[in-house]
């Protein structure tokens, strides 16, 4: 094996994967992770201490997409601090996990595409129910964002958990 390639078992098989891409596919996930639970602990400040007026540009929209366009880019310029630090993560937490699960795509690595898709999906839909709830106000907008959350931290950490071995990780 060259050392610019990098093996990560998967079940029975063993892909190759370019080290780089390896080591980029680690790194930004353990940068995901951090920074969804950062993301969790502003949520909580959020869920605890700020208040969200009932009206505000995208607040009951009759369009959901057309609220979300002007709800959130409200929430980041005009919210409590929190609030704004809490949007305008989710929003760079989106971009970021679009871009890890392009980049796990091109690795061809079947462990790192499961996982960063269903992480990916996670982040999305936490924060679609996340825009949601500054738009409407519906409690069960919150439990959604909390369950993307979940299956975000999930799948990232799985996808850390079964490549370990790939960066001596899981060697004593």
């Amino acid at each position: 094996m060259s050392s610019t390639s990098t093996p990560i078992r998967a079940g029975s098989s063993t892909h190759v994967v370019p080290a780089s891409a390896a080591r980029e596919l680690q790194s930004s996930t353990r940068a995901m992770f951090f920074l969804l639970l950062l993301q969790f602990l502003l949520g909580m400040i959020v869920n605890l201490y700020v208040t969200v007026p009932s009206t505000h540009p995208g607040s009951s929209a009759s369009n959901y997409f057309g609220g979300l366009v002007q709800g959130v880019p409200w929430a980041i310029a005009h919210g409590a601090l929190a609030l704004q630090l809490h949007a305008a993560l989710g929003l760079a937490l989106v971009l970021f996990a679009i871009r890890h699960a392009i980049v796990a795509i091109r690795s061809r690595q079947r462990l790192w595409q499961t996982a960063s898709l269903l992480g990916a999906f996670g982040v999305i839909f936490a924060g679609f129910n996340g825009g949601s709830f500054v738009n409407y106000g519906h409690d069960v907008s919150s439990l959604l964002m909390a369950i993307g959350f979940a299956v975000a931290i999930a799948a990232y950490a799985t996808g850390l958990y079964v490549a370990r071995d790939a960066d001596g990780l899981g060697r004593q």
